[in-house]
């Protein structure tokens, strides 16, 4: 086509032309299209793919709720003997003896001679209340306690 019969073609032509062309796409045809296979080398160099920090199997998921499970529990089991009173953090003592209180003797050394396996500091706190005693002033050698033991 020369340019003076481009110049002359009414719009109508153009979008008649425009529209067949619009709906032809370059290569596309109905015939099937053979496949052959390749391998990863034609293609050319890939990024690599880094694997995820870390993986769990079904067994891994498994095993890990088993030990969350279990830890969880203990946890509930160890609070609740705690309200209970089970794993109270004081002994319990069954009974009271009378000591008296010799020269040189203090609250610590008698609470470690009456029960050597507890905490001398939980018995001394009994021995005080038992006794209403305020301070270390108080314990005068000769008068008796009641000292509480297991």
């Amino acid at each position: 086509m020369s340019t003076t019969a481009l110049l002359t073609q009414s719009p109508e032509v153009d979008r008649t032309r425009q529209a067949r062309r619009r709906l032809t796409i370059a290569g596309t045809t109905t015939e099937r299209i053979p496949v052959r296979a390749c391998s990863g080398d034609d293609l050319g160099p890939q990024p690599a793919i880094e694997p995820p920090a870390l993986q769990l199997t079904r067994r891994g998921q498994m095993l890990l709720t088993a030990v969350s499970v279990l830890v969880f529990g203990a946890a509930v089991a160890v609070l609740g003997l705690r309200v209970v009173g089970v794993l109270d953090g004081e002994p319990a003592f069954s009974r009271t003896v009378p000591v008296q209180v010799g020269a040189g003797q203090t609250l610590w050394s008698i609470a470690q001679e009456t029960n050597p396996n507890v905490d001398p500091m939980l018995v001394v706190e009994k021995i005080a209340d038992l006794n209403g005693l305020r301070s270390a002033s108080d314990v005068i050698p000769g008068s008796t306690l009641e000292v509480p033991v297991r």
